[in-house]
């Protein structure tokens, strides 16, 4: 989801500086007749962007999980979700 995320706010052409962005993933497992099996993913982004794109980076966040291809072939079978959050520079 983060290469979704830094796609969908290059292409609204928000400019990050080197650092700017950091994403902190958590899987949870459950035990299913005897196997692991992971159910649930959980990305927590931190992010400084410029005073002037929040608007931009809100819009992009609220659509960039189901642009992302990875969340949608899990779509179903692994619940995921996400947080921000976000520091104006």
């Amino acid at each position: 989801m983060l290469g979704t995320l830094l796609g969908v706010l290059e292409a609204r052409e928000v400019k990050l500086e080197p650092g700017a962005v950091r994403a902190d993933v958590e899987g949870v497992n459950e035990i299913r007749d005897r196997l692991p099996v992971l159910t649930k993913i959980h990305v927590h982004y931190t992010l400084r962007i410029p005073a002037d794109a929040r608007e931009a980076v809100d819009k992009a966040l609220a659509r960039h999980q189901s642009k992302c291809p990875t969340a949608s072939t899990l779509s179903g079978a692994v619940e995921v979700d996400w947080t921000a959050d976000i520091t104006d520079t």
